[in-house]
């Protein structure tokens, strides 16, 4: 008979001890990933593979950084100057793309017991919801300012053009039969009026939002949109498809609210699209990734084929008083971020020069107490 050989007390502690931090890894609520010096992957966790939204495979271990992440270009940047930088990166930030998550990490060297370098770890956490309410404070903030200077603005500017666009109007009847002087004052007061419509805009835009919230179905707040976007920009031969499905969750929200959302949005799709193509709005159920166990909320998107943007215009596209166009007050979209922000939800683009625009709303069936203003 064979006797069993036993292994050594020491070998059989370093194999749970290895078993045991393979756990405490596995288990953090943190990214965790490592790597050695010639680049291989020599550790991950599920939290780092949920973050970068890439599946685990078994083969990971030991492939090359570059391979595992090759969706992630900025991320393979940042972990390929490790090794060249005197001072390594603690507490910052990072934008990855195209999710928009942002994560914030920090990066550490891996020493042998000799105490040369072997490798490099990075420990990192999705801060994409911290980040959405620090933008949000920071927005607040601006418009706390600007509000003072818009308030000193409808009292000094709108009143003096309300009156000569009345006193134009008066002496273009007075002078009907000079065709030419009547051309000018025509200019006059359709200038005063744009310049009016600004004032009201900008007002618009800082007045603190007081949502008027009840169960709302956003497929009527969407068909609303569409009748009220007629009235405010020539559609031309722009065609409208809408696929909002019957059942959809009821979110609490401001009707209201809703349709000027949606209709900022298709308005601006046709300004874009010079009267040709079309724009399609689609809604779906979903769940809001909160960072916890998410939401229930509802995903409208809104298509068109317009010329599309750079990505230099998409980053900038929802920024207060930014425009491309020669007319534009660069506020319409502004307003509609302002607008998601009160329901507590989210809002995203996909553009890319000559491919069109979508942008993709997120409204959760519930908001979270505190955050609707």
């Amino acid at each position: 008979m064979r006797r069993r050989t036993s292994r050594p007390a020491s070998t059989r502690r370093g194999d749970v001890e290895d078993a045991f931090f393979r756990h405490i890894v596995a288990g953090m609520r943190n990214g965790v990933l490592a790597f050695t010096r010639d680049g291989r992957l020599a550790l991950i966790n599920h939290e780092a593979y949920g973050i970068f939204d890439i599946p685990p495979r078994p083969d990971d271990l030991g492939r090359p950084l570059t391979d595992v992440l090759h969706a992630h270009p900025e991320v393979v940047r940042v972990l390929n100057s490790v090794f060249d930088v005197h001072l390594l990166a603690n507490r910052a930030e990072l934008r990855l793309r195209p999710s928009g998550k942002v994560i914030g990490y920090t990066l550490a060297l891996v020493h042998d017991d000799g105490g040369h370098v072997i490798g490099a770890s990075m420990f990192f956490k999705d801060l994409t919801r911290v980040e959405q309410l620090e933008e949000r404070e920071r927005l607040r903030d601006r418009l706390a300012a600007v509000g003072e200077m818009a308030a000193a603005i409808a009292h000094e500017v709108k009143n003096p053009l309300a009156g000569i666009e009345v006193m134009a109007g008066l002496l273009r009847r007075r002078i009907a039969d000079a065709p030419e002087a009547q051309q000018v004052l025509t200019d006059i007061i359709t200038e005063a009026k744009m310049a009016n419509r600004i004032v009201q805009e900008v007002l618009e835009f800082v007045r603190p939002i007081r949502l008027q919230v009840d169960r709302t179905v956003v497929a009527d707040a969407v068909r609303s949109a569409v009748q009220l976007a007629d009235t405010k920009v020539p559609r031309g031969g722009v065609a409208v498809e809408v696929d909002v499905p019957a059942g959809l969750p009821l979110i609490q929200g401001d009707q209201h609210q809703l349709t000027q959302l949606f209709t900022n949005l298709l308005t601006n799709a046709y300004e874009a699209m010079d009267g040709r193509g079309r724009v399609t709005i689609t809604a779906t159920a979903t769940r809001m990734d909160d960072g916890e166990l998410g939401r229930e909320a509802v995903l409208v998107e809104l298509t068109d084929q317009g010329p599309g943007m750079s990505t230099e215009v998409a980053d900038r596209v929802f920024s207060p008083f930014f425009t491309t166009k020669p007319q534009g007050s660069g506020l319409g979209l502004a307003i509609v971020r302002k607008i998601v922000d009160a329901h507590d939800g989210s809002i995203d683009l996909q553009t890319a020069p000559g491919r069109g625009t979508t942008i993709r709303v997120t409204l959760p069936v519930t908001t979270i107490d505190g955050f609707t203003n």
